[in-house]
């Protein structure tokens, strides 16, 4: 396990969080390496037997050594802003395996991509399309394109994280996707070369993902018979994590409840995993600053808030809470809460819990994916320190920010300044 305790004290890998504590402060992040490395070796290989492509998903954790470490063992990248791509592109990727989606890509992300010779752009609706043919017309080039579609299907996950139903935002429905393909195939400076959907996210059964797939299956058939033949099927990420109690698939019971059909029509199958990667390979590391007790709740004020980790507030996601030093009982309800001026600032919610005292360390479980990706400057706050272990070494992979980081870039004008 990437996450143990030894001799009373919570390690990763072979380094104790005191240890990283005490020298480097909390609160802060701490990433397992070999988790990482094991997290994407169990799509790679996999996939390796249908020729396919692991596509990281960058927004999950897009620390440059988490991505250096995902690239090196031969993933590329899922991208959704110019951002990603820049940061993906640092780190190492090999661009012929970078795929693009989102819906509201802008011109100039669509030029960087298409210099970049990355792999496709998963094409969201008819009018980015469009653009993205005069933007490529503009360059001399030709964009290869997959048609994100919307399966309409129930992840059966929460509703702020569900991709692939009717009311989403995302892609293109099902109805609609012959006659976008036979457009697509119009347009000079379009190569059509795929088919995309991605159902949502922290899925934990496997059977949305086949529905999912049927459903394209049915659609290229329908595809081929009028001429389009594509190479590459995307079905996204969104395999889950255990948080608590969940029990989500292996990647490959996905992979191999498919790859017989993918195998028959010749394609290329890609994933993006990025959950399942990363997250059950870092935790969140705070102190306890404080115990305060009411006449009908105990709070354990610490110094990791909303604004570092925001599942909580965002989704009331469960995330465990873990005494550094090990202790024998959870005996006390409590919450745990940060010192953002929110009433919704908490990282735990009248949870059973041990008994803490000012100064004590916690470990926030399962937060190595949409963590510090997802991290703001609210209360203007500096953002955290990023560590990665290996084996009985740490680096600090992102330095904790100053005051002075805060307002970088701001300027006060001189009407203001009395000049």
């Amino acid at each position: 396990m990437a996450f143990s305790y030894r001799d009373g004290v919570l390690h990763c890998e072979d380094v104790p969080l005191s240890e990283i504590a005490e020298r480097v402060g909390t609160p802060c992040y701490i990433y397992s390496y070999k988790a990482i490395v094991e997290g994407i070796r169990s799509y790679l290989l996999p996939l390796a037997e249908v020729g396919g492509i692991a596509c990281f998903a960058v927004k999950a954790n897009s620390n440059l050594a988490v991505l250096r470490a995902v690239f090196g063992e031969g993933a590329g990248a899922d991208i959704v802003s110019g951002g990603e791509l820049f940061r993906a592109v640092r780190a190492g990727v090999d661009t012929q395996k970078v795929v693009f989606a989102g819906v509201g890509k802008t011109e100039k992300e669509m030029e960087y991509a298409l210099r970049m010779n990355i792999l496709m752009f998963n094409v969201e609706s008819w009018q980015e399309l469009e653009l993205l043919n005069e933007v490529a017309g503009r360059l001399g080039k030709k964009a290869p394109v997959a048609i994100r579609i919307n399966p309409d299907v129930d992840p059966e996950t929460h509703p702020y994280i569900a991709t692939g139903l009717k009311k989403s935002k995302f892609g293109i429905d099902m109805e609609e996707a012959e006659e976008v393909y036979k457009k697509a195939l119009s347009l000079t400076n379009i190569e059509v070369l795929g088919i995309h959907c991605h159902i949502g996210s922290q899925i934990t059964k496997k059977e949305p993902f086949i529905d999912a797939a049927e459903r394209l299956f049915s659609l290229i058939d329908r595809l081929n018979a009028l001429g389009v033949n594509l190479k590459y099927m995307d079905i996204g990420g969104g395999i889950g994590i255990r948080y608590k109690d969940e029990e989500p698939p292996a990647p490959s019971e996905v992979i191999s409840s498919i790859k017989d059909e993918v195998k028959k029509r010749g394609l290329t199958l890609i994933m993006e995993p990025g959950r399942s990667v990363v997250g059950n390979a870092g935790v969140f590391l705070t102190k306890v600053l404080y115990v305060k007790k009411k006449a009908e709740k105990l709070f354990y004020v610490v110094d990791g808030a909303m604004n570092d980790l925001a599942r909580p507030a965002l989704y009331n996601a469960y995330h465990e809470v873990k005494s550094v030093v090990q202790k024998e009982d959870s005996s006390v309800i409590a919450d745990v809460v940060g010192p953002i001026c929110e009433t919704g600032d908490f990282l735990a919610k009248d949870r059973k819990l041990p008994e803490f005292e000012k100064g004590e360390l916690l470990a926030v479980m399962g937060a190595g994916a949409y963590g510090f990706t997802m991290a703001s400057n609210y209360n203007s706050r500096p953002r955290v320190a990023e560590v990665m272990v290996r084996g009985n070494e740490w680096f600090v992979v992102r330095e904790r920010e100053s005051y002075e980081d805060l307002i970088r870039g701001e300027k006060i004008p001189s009407f203001l300044l009395g000049v």
